[in-house]
């Protein structure tokens, strides 16, 4: 068990180590993802949409409006932003020439993949290392607290 201080400086109850060490995976996420905001030179809200553009393929405005949980008008200013640095294009849906997708650049989904893949080579390297056993029991206590992370944040009702 690990002691956590508050803001306060009291003393909270001690935390599991594994706990301890999720709010240290937390963090180092947040620097990951400021170093890929760096590297793609955009904001959080643009890194955003770039990751579901990159992980769905293209997408419609009001798609990703929904996705990365912004009004229409504000998601267009982000596909504007990102256009503008040549991260995006816009093109006609083939079906309905009315409909305009969002469509990662080759450059820039390289770019960002090259990264991604790096941090997913590291990870996948951290859980192949360990034997069948014990893979199988950090992926259940991970996707346990990915379920328990959306029942707290309210994710899970959707």
């Amino acid at each position: 068990m690990v002691e956590a201080n508050n803001d306060s400086g009291s003393v909270r109850p001690p935390v599991h180590a594994a706990t301890a060490a999720l709010r240290q995976l937390t963090e180092v996420t947040r620097a990951f993802e400021s170093r890929l905001q760096q590297e793609l030179t955009v904001n959080p809200t643009d890194l955003l949409a770039m990751q579901h553009l990159i992980s769905r393929g293209p997408m419609t405005a009001s798609a990703l409006a929904q996705a990365i949980n912004h009004s229409p008008g504000a998601t267009t200013t982000v596909i504007d932003r990102l256009e503008a640095l040549g991260h995006v294009r816009r093109e006609s849906e083939p079906h309905d020439r009315r409909v305009t997708r969002v469509v990662p650049t080759s450059e820039s989904q390289k770019k960002a993949e090259r990264i991604l893949w790096e941090m997913i080579h590291v990870l996948d390297d951290a859980v192949t290392s360990r034997n069948p056993s014990e893979q199988k029991v950090i992926t259940e206590y991970l996707l346990d607290v990915v379920e328990r992370y959306r029942e707290v944040s309210g994710l899970s009702d959707q």
